[in-house]
């Protein structure tokens, strides 16, 4: 019998992540970001929530198509048959924009990264998985479709695809941790200009 290799424990993913969300924040809460030119300021929180609550939509819509069958089946049609990792793009986009809401671009490259590499160790669990279950028709979606970057011109569709709207629907409540970061950058820059919070690095950019 083939050996099946399990797939990644999400948990280490999530755990890693609120580690290092939790470390960022403390880095925030000492630094200061440069000064705000008011345009740039603008246009850098519009962009910050605007990808948040793509981040939201995202998620919940790709969500539609893999309800609770993520590692149990392979889904290829919709938002996989343009990336093989949607749920990390869109979770990614999300992170961007939290870190866009600091108005520094080294905070917001260091949240990029640090999330990035998460989810790249996660997905090389998931796909040593999908590989050991589905075998070469995990190769051929492999080659066919990027890893992460999305590729509009594959798009397809499946006409027997079963939506899922109640997984969809809970994803949903998985937003509530982009709301919460922005609210809690929003507190930190508050306590800094009200001076509760001590600035120990002024950031250059």
């Amino acid at each position: 019998m083939k050996d099946i290799q399990l797939p990644f424990g999400q948990h280490y993913r999530i755990n890693a992540l609120r580690v290092a969300g939790a470390i960022g924040f403390c880095f925030l809460a000492i630094t200061a970001a440069p000064l705000p030119l008011p345009l740039l300021s603008s246009f850098l929180e519009i962009c910050g929530i605007s990808a948040i609550f793509i981040a939201i939509a995202g998620r919940g819509w790709v969500l539609l198509y893999i309800g609770g069958r993520k590692n149990s089946e392979l889904v290829t049609s919709g938002p996989y048959s343009i990336t093989r990792n949607p749920l990390y793009v869109f979770s990614l986009t999300g992170i961007t924009g939290v870190g866009l809401l600091t108005g520094s671009l080294i905070s917001m490259t260091a949240f990029v990264l640090c999330a990035y590499l998460a989810f790249e160790m996660a997905i090389r669990g998931e796909e040593a998985y999908l590989s050991s279950r589905y075998g070469h028709r995990f190769q051929a979606y492999k080659q066919a479709v990027p890893r992460f970057w999305p590729d509009f011109s594959l798009w397809y569709e499946s006409e027997a695809l079963p939506l899922r709207s109640g997984r969809a629907l809970a994803s949903l409540k998985d937003g509530i941790v982009f709301i919460l970061a922005w609210i809690g950058i929003e507190l930190l820059k508050v306590g800094q200009d009200a001076g509760l919070l001590p600035v120990v690095l002024a950031l250059p950019f």
